[in-house]
This record gives C-alpha cells, sequence and structure tokens, in this order.
C-alpha cells in the first residue's frame, strides 16, 4: 500500500496516501481497534454542520482567510451530500472527549479542501486541521455540541413512529370497546373489563412516553458551541458563539441556542441522561404491552387466546403448523436493548470529573443506536402485528361467565362471605356463578339486569336488594 508520511507533536507516521483522514485518525485506528463500529451518518453529518458553521462564522468575523474557507465549507458539502463516507473510521470506543473523533473530522476536511484548491494530501502548512478547520472550537464543545444536534434531528421520526403506533392501539380500543373480557390481576381472574379498555390503556401509555421524550428532549437546544475547552471560550471570538449557532439554527431548523451557562454546558451530561430516561421508560412499558399481547395470544388451545397476532412465518422447525408472537418478542429484545443502554449512559454520565465530561463517545453510541433500533422496529410492529390484531370474542364471552370473580356484584345483596362461598362452589363444580346464583334464588331471572353489561364494568351501581 501506497503512504504518505505525516507529523504531529508525538512523531512522524504513515498514512495510507489516498485516505483524507491523517496521522491522528491513524493513531486512533493503532489505539482502539475495539467494535469495528463507526459513528453513525447522522452523528457525522451533525459534525460536519459545526465545521462547516465555524468556518462560515470565522470568514465573517475576518479570522479566516476566504479563500481556505470556502474550500473548508465545499468540503463539508460534499460530506453532507454523501461524499467521503468511508473516511470517518474512528471506532465509537474511542478516546475520551471524542479528541479522536474531532480529529478525524478535521483531517478529513482539511485534506479534501487542499485538493480542492489544487494542493497535495498532508500539506498542512496551507490547510491545518488544527488551525483552520477547528479554529475557534475544542473537541470539548463541538462534540456534545454534536451530539445534542444528532439526537434532536434522530428523535424526529422517533415521535412520528410513536404517534402511528399510538393511533393503531387506540384504533383497537375503540374497535373492541363492547367486547367484555376478564380482567386478571396478580394472573389471576378479576372483574371483566373490555378489550377496548386494555388497549385503550396501551395507547395512553404509549403516548405519554412519547410526550415525556418529546419534553426532555428541548433541554437538548442548549449548545456547548463555543465554549471550547473549559468553558471560557478561550480562541473564540466574541461573536463567534452567536453567529456559529445562528448558521446551526439555519442548517438545521432546530430551535438551537447557546448554554444558559457555558461551563455546566462542558461538565454535565444531564440533559443527555434525561432523554435516555425517557426512551428507557418508553421501551419498560413497550416491554409490558408486548408481554401482555404475548399473554393474551397465548394457546391456541392450552393459553389465554383472546386476541390472535397475525402469524408472520413459521414458529418451529419441528413443530409443523405452530406459529409465535416473533413480532412481540423482538419488540421485547430492542427494548432490553434500549434498557442497556440507558444504564450504559447513565454509568457515563456519572464519570465527569471537574471541568468536562470525557465519556460522551460511548454516550453517543448508546443513545443514537436507542432511538435507531425503535425507529427501524416500531413501524413494522404496527404494521405486522397491531394492525392485524383480531379478538376471539366467543372465547371471551367464556371466560366471563365462568369468571368466579362476578361474585362481587352479589356482595352488596348477600355480604362478602356468602359470595365468597358461591365462587368457591362455582369452581367446584365448574358452573358459572350466574348458575348457582339463579339456582340459589338470588337471581330471578338469566337476564337480571346485575349481569348485565352495565353492571359488569362498574357503569351502573345497583344498590343492596
Amino acid at each position: 500500500m501506497q503512504t504518505r508520511v505525516e507529523v504531529d507533536s508525538l512523531s512522524k507516521k504513515k498514512v495510507p496516501l489516498k485516505a483524507y483522514y491523517g496521522i491522528q485518525t491513524q493513531r486512533a485506528l493503532e489505539n482502539f481497534p475495539v467494535s469495528s463500529i463507526k459513528a453513525p451518518t447522522v452523528f457525522v453529518h451533525s459534525y460536519v454542520m459545526i465545521k462547516k458553521a465555524a468556518a462560515t462564522t470565522n470568514m465573517q468575523i475576518r479570522w479566516l482567510d476566504k479563500k481556505i474557507g470556502d474550500a473548508i465549507v465545499r468540503a463539508c458539502d460534499e460530506v453532507l451530500g454523501g461524499k467521503l463516507a468511508n473516511q470517518f473510521v474512528v471506532d465509537v470506543f474511542q478516546a475520551g472527549a471524542g479528541t479522536s473523533f474531532n480529529m478525524n473530522v478535521n483531517e478529513v476536511l482539511a485534506n479534501r479542501a487542499l485538493e480542492i484548491l489544487g494542493k497535495q494530501k498532508g500539506d498542512y502548512k496551507i490547510v491545518s486541521p488544527n488551525d483552520h478547520v477547528n479554529m475557534a472550537q475544542s473537541s470539548n464543545d463541538t462534540f456534545p455540541t454534536a451530539l445534542h444536534l444528532a439526537t434532536l434531528i434522530v428523535l424526529k421520526p422517533l415521535l412520528i413512529e410513536l404517534d402511528s403506533l399510538t393511533a393503531a392501539l387506540g384504533k383497537l380500543g375503540g374497535k373492541y370497546a363492547n367486547i367484555i373480557k376478564s380482567g386478571r390481576t396478580h394472573l389471576q381472574d378479576a372483574l371483566p373489563v373490555t378489550i377496548g379498555q386494555e388497549f385503550s390503556a396501551y395507547a395512553e401509555a404509549v403516548h405519554n412516553a412519547r410526550t415525556q421524550i418529546a419534553a426532555k428532549s428541548r433541554r437538548l437546544e442548549e449548545l456547548a458551541l463555543g465554549a471550547t475547552a473549559v468553558g471560557t471560550g478561550v480562541n473564540a471570538h466574541p461573536r463567534y458563539q452567536k453567529i456559529a449557532i445562528k448558521e446551526l439554527r439555519r442548517m438545521t431548523g432546530l430551535r438551537l441556542k447557546p448554554a444558559k451557562n457555558p461551563f455546566e454546558a462542558l461538565q454535565s451530561r444531564s440533559a443527555l441522561a434525561s432523554v435516555s430516561s425517557g426512551l428507557k421508560e418508553l421501551a419498560l412499558e413497550l416491554i409490558r404491552i408486548a408481554n401482555d399481547m404475548r399473554l393474551l395470544s397465548s394457546g391456541p388451545t392450552t393459553g389465554l387466546a383472546e386476541i390472535n397476532m397475525p402469524p408472520v412465518q413459521p414458529g418451529s422447525s419441528i413443530m409443523p403448523g405452530k406459529f409465535n408472537p416473533v413480532m412481540a418478542e423482538c419488540l421485547d429484545m430492542v427494548a432490553f436493548q434500549v434498557v442497556g443502554n440507558d444504564l450504559t449512559i447513565s454509568l457515563a454520565v456519572q464519570a465527569g470529573q471537574l471541568e468536562l465530561n470525557v465519556m460522551t463517545p460511548v454516550m453517543m453510541h448508546n443513545i443514537l443506536q436507542s432511538i435507531q433500533i425503535l425507529t427501524n422496529y416500531l413501524p413494522v410492529f404496527t404494521s405486522k402485528c397491531v394492525e392485524g390484531i383480531t379478538v376471539d370474542k366467543e372465547r371471551c364471552k367464556n371466560y366471563v361467565e365462568k369468571n368466579p370473580s362476578l361474585t362481587v356484584l352479589l356482595s352488596p345483596s348477600i355480604g362478602y362471605l356468602e359470595a365468597s362461598k358461591i365462587a368457591k362452589q362455582a369452581l367446584l363444580e365448574k358452573r358459572s356463578v350466574r348458575e348457582i346464583a339463579l339456582k340459589k334464588g338470588i337471581l330471578k331471572t338469566k337476564e337480571d339486569p346485575l349481569f348485565q353489561p352495565e353492571s359488569l364494568l362498574g357503569k351502573r351501581h345497583t344498590k343492596q336488594r
């Protein structure tokens, strides 16, 4: 492989001749061969937008030569247009604070700018990764700024998918609003509810989690950019922060603003922790809902089998005709990963010291992965599972008829202890509470209003007779 020689503050090193990255990226490749996982495109583009905003600002305040600045901006536009994607090679597990990744971006843009100016890669006296591309910046303020931008960008499609899931669950709630079934508490028979009430509760839970995530994400609109290394803004023009963030607002359409306290913006990652916590809370609700669906569809002959989830693939390599609740199972696994990612982020958030939290790279990997896997899977779960759910009305009706908890409706008339005896008798004789109550003369007719839907669902309160 042909190489070129570059020099940094440590020594000389060979770099692949055709590579747009440089010596510091090469060191990171050698130092951190951890996972082979690279930063996602949304993060790369967020970082490059910062570099473009910085170059534009520094030209405007006359700190950066226009010819060099224009070349950097053009290089940024090429990357944002999809070019040089294979040049951002630093592992997500890397040096603290993301210095390796920041230099990867700086070097790629510097070398492409050199080409645009008709110069050779590595001729950093003309365009320097540090002095020109990184002007008025530090890894310490650019990495968390890019992290906030990327998270805000990828949250938008996730919120849309949560709206779609909420709507699909709500539609089932409306469709089956009048289908009465046995409620269950402690996984034991309880008073009746409707299928619609169960699914309307699922819809509300998802909607509430979505609302919380959206509210928490607003803190990410405050950016650390301009704080440079420790929050003092050293090496940045007094007008730099305001102009650069204005440029980012224009590029992203986001409601971005400078951090209220630049020192806090470098020290604390609580805003990111809050969003990650919101994702975890969503995941916990999704796990609960998926597990309920698995229970409700269990069977078909020996389980609850009150709902049917559409079969999407054969469920067994040995048992013909078996179909498993694979869509709900996959949702569980996705949500488990989100919960685990939140733990990693929590540990990273508390690991900052003094003027800087250096653990931002692992936060970036985990929160963007959580959002991405949820955004990828939720529309599939909605279309291939939720929208195809049907209800076995007859089975629901039979369960209600046999439910010993219906004796609670008799308690106002005959007392708790007598009602308990009837519940035991119903179970022992495998007869319905209604049958026994009729035989004992507690009910006058099979159509006694006490056992009609209005009473079963608590919509009417029958006084003691």
